[in-house]
């Protein structure tokens, strides 16, 4: 079936000298993985560039369901970036990103809510000039409404413990370890109420800002099966160390 449609890199991995092997997030087939032959010229379309993570582009494929690496017939940019690959903050926020959604949408069918999620969500990230520190806590808390996991926000109070395995906050601990103190669920809660515009209100240093993340991984963790640790967290820690 040949189609054309909206993509999002994922990952690219090199596979022998002149092939890539890509994972994308199309917006009408959900999580698709291609093989795409490199040009020996310039003048080839298909060019390594165009596939770097998170890349939005417009493509055409002939999809073939028991076929496990489809083939692209056209890739073009969608929308160029014009900051994320220049600031060296934004970079590394997309990398963390990228490689969080090549796991956390592993088995994704077609969702088009998710898809103009991530890709609004992109683009408010390359157009935002400053004060942007918060955008992977909002994103990954954001998505987990699509994926089936958002907690119910209308059962908090501040007396509160957050069960993360169960998603509710609830008057008592629950009888395992993977739960939140009140003070901590409050946070959590506060966090889950932000948004893009105004998360740059919520004032938070580097070890606040940490430990919500380290919360908001082990929350995916609990629900997604076989969620690994993520690579480019270091780096991701690294520049709010600076």
């Amino acid at each position: 079936m040949l189609i054309k449609t909206e993509a999002i890199v994922l990952h690219s991995l090199k596979y022998g000298e002149s092939r890539l092997i890509i994972d994308m997030f199309t917006r009408q087939q959900g999580r698709l993985s291609f093989i795409v032959s490199l040009p020996k010229t310039a003048k080839g379309r298909m060019k390594k560039q165009l596939f770097q993570p998170l890349t939005l582009l417009d493509v055409e494929t002939d999809v073939r369901p028991r076929v496990q690496l489809q083939k692209l017939t056209d890739a073009r940019l969608s929308a160029p970036f014009s900051s994320i690959p220049f600031d060296a903050d934004k970079l590394s926020i997309s990398l963390f990103v990228a490689e969080f959604l090549y796991y956390a949408l592993r088995g994704e069918q077609q969702d088009e809510a998710l898809f103009d999620y991530v890709r609004s969500s992109l683009l408010w990230l390359d157009q935002c000039e400053n004060r942007f520190a918060n955008f992977h806590l909002v994103f990954l808390m954001r998505l987990s409404r699509f994926l089936g996991f958002y907690p119910n926000l209308e059962d908090y109070t501040p007396e509160c413990y957050f069960d993360l395995r169960e998603s509710i906050f609830m008057p008592n601990p629950p009888l395992h370890r993977d739960y939140l103190l009140p003070a901590e669920a409050g946070k959590l809660q506060l966090m889950m109420r932000m948004d893009y515009p105004t998360m740059h209100l919520f004032h938070m240093n580097h070890q606040e800002r940490q430990r919500l993340l380290d919360v908001a991984l082990t929350y995916y963790r609990l629900h997604l099966p076989d969620f690994p640790e993520l690579r480019s967290l270091q780096v991701l820690q690294e520049v709010y160390e600076r």
